[in-house]
């Protein structure tokens, strides 16, 4: 029996969550709805004008989201990262310790730098907007991917948003042959839209002849497979995943098990932050795979705590609610 359930590599990131108008956008020369890499100059004008106050911080990065929800839910997970010998360093490791999660970081051992953060922007409709600054992250590589705990899993989860810079598309590369070498199932996120438009010949690289299981949103799923619609871009997908999940917002998700697709039904809720619904879903699924349920009871699963998660401020449920999730999946 393998120790973790899931080991992801990807990003460290501190998330700054907080509310903010359209018009805060016009004022900050800030563009809606899209994650932006800044420097540190930028991101620091940022913090100057919000309402301090008010945000909500959190460890994060997308990988870091999903192997927290796979511990939120009963599994045991594992995250390989990188942060500064900083107070967000010292943050990050103590809330990643709160919700369960082993990583590879170790006090003693933290280089000097800059913890990565991400400045995430809810609007009233419910989207968000990320300028990220990724500091110390952005030099992630090989000698940050731990091998044994790699070893000791049932999957392996990679980041899409490694991608941005050579050294962190080598680890995913370095990260993806150990597990195949080692009977370790791969599963993969594209992260965002703008990952597979602006980097889809390394991404392509990193994916190689499949993986086991990919996640993609509708228009991801579609720009990597230069098709202009869904039920074509499903079909290319099979090329490339053995199973795959394409999720579809407030339509729910689709998902090719290896033989059939099955329709993943939303449940109805109010969106007030779209924040982490993708990351949360990739978890919650692959919680439900490495513990004995079916593709589609863990879709169902997966599919009532993305909609917990848009329902409420943050990225990230309360133990509680997990629990209240699995005990209505399993009355």
């Amino acid at each position: 029996m393998k120790k973790y359930d899931v080991t992801g590599i990807g990003n460290a990131l501190v998330d700054i969550e907080f509310k903010v108008t359209d018009q805060f956008f016009a004022d900050n020369g800030v563009e809606k709805g899209l994650m932006t890499l800044v420097d540190e100059d930028r991101q620091n004008a940022l913090m100057e004008v919000i309402n301090a106050k008010q945000a909500k911080k959190q460890c994060g990065g997308s990988a870091a989201n999903s192997v927290i929800a796979v511990s939120q839910f009963g599994g045991k997970s594992y995250y390989s990262c990188r942060v500064a010998n900083d107070q967000m360093g010292h943050f990050f490791m103590n809330d990643m310790k709160s919700a369960g999660v082993d990583h590879n970081l170790n006090e003693l051992h933290l280089e000097e730098g800059i913890t990565g953060k991400c400045l995430v922007m809810v609007t009233e409709d419910a989207e968000r907007t990320m300028n990220t600054f990724l500091g110390i992250t952005s030099t992630y590589s090989i000698k940050d991917v731990n091998d044994t705990a790699i070893l000791n899993s049932q999957y392996l989860y990679i980041e899409g948003y490694l991608i941005t810079s050579e050294n962190g598309k080598n680890a995913m590369i370095h990260a993806k042959k150990i597990a195949e070498e080692n009977g370790v199932k791969v599963a993969m996120t594209f992260s965002d839209p703008a990952m597979v438009k602006y980097f889809k010949d390394p991404m392509t690289e990193v994916v190689g002849a499949s993986v086991d299981l990919l996640f993609a949103n509708e228009e991801e799923a579609m720009i990597f497979t230069g098709k202009d619609n869904l039920l074509e871009a499903r079909e290319e997908l099979k090329k490339i995943a053995k199973h795959f999940v394409i999720t579809q917002g407030k339509n729910g998700a689709m998902i090719f098990d290896g033989d059939t697709f099955i329709d993943i039904e939303p449940y109805e809720t109010t969106a007030i932050d779209t924040n982490g619904a993708g990351d949360m879903f990739a978890g919650a699924f692959m919680y439900g795979i490495t513990n004995g349920h079916s593709y589609a009871s863990s879709g169902k699963l997966a599919s009532m705590a993305s909609s917990k998660i848009v329902s409420q401020f943050g990225p990230r449920l309360e133990w509680h609610q997990a629990k209240d999730i699995l005990n209505r999946l399993n009355p």
